[in-house]
């Protein structure tokens, strides 16, 4: 919504605790590997220029990196509300209305992660079936998957905890959050 995210607020709830300390610590492993793949970038560049030997497959593992990092990160967004949002259009907005937009686009959220989740699955034991390898470094495709599908598996609860959350809002007409 239009509040200020400079303070994150901890659900008080049990699983809410769970699911956000969880989200976290994804949240700090996704950043810790997006580190690294900008130091492998920066080596390959470094290599690249000063010694004409880049970092064999470095555009495919900052790919896979990349892929891993958004996915361990987006739990924590969701759970702290610091997904996109249009506070542009909600600024003036009553207070239930804007429960009820977040409502709405958590359950849109919940249903194109669903999807995600169960397409990777299958996408995931195609590329295992079929033994995929990228082109440069010959990394086998499929390993990248279970990672990942765990990952968005944790997204739709986390989902599903802020559409239960959204659901408590509007029965209370008010932020669970004291922002």
């Amino acid at each position: 919504m239009d509040e200020p995210t400079s303070t994150i607020v901890r659900p008080a709830d049990p699983a809410g605790r769970i699911l956000f300390a969880i989200s976290r610590v994804l949240a700090i492993c996704g950043g810790i590997l997006l580190c690294a793949v900008a130091a492998l970038v920066t080596v390959s560049v470094i290599g690249r220029s000063a010694f004409s030997a880049p970092v064999p497959g470095d555009f495919e593992l900052v790919a896979i990196g990349t892929g891993i990092c958004v996915f361990a990160m987006l739990p924590y967004c969701q759970i702290i509300r610091g997904n996109v949002l249009v506070d542009f259009f909600m600024a003036k907005a009553p207070l239930r209305f804007k429960v009820l937009c977040d409502l709405i686009g958590n359950i849109a959220f919940f249903i194109i992660a669903s999807l995600l989740t169960w397409r990777m699955i299958y996408g995931g034991f195609d590329m295992y079936t079929n033994n995929e390898k990228s082109m440069t470094i010959n990394f086998p495709r499929w390993t990248t998957f279970p990672v990942s599908v765990l990952l968005m598996g944790f997204l739709s609860l986390v989902i599903l905890y802020t559409i239960w959350r959204s659901f408590e809002e509007i029965k209370q007409n008010r932020f669970l959050d004291p922002k």
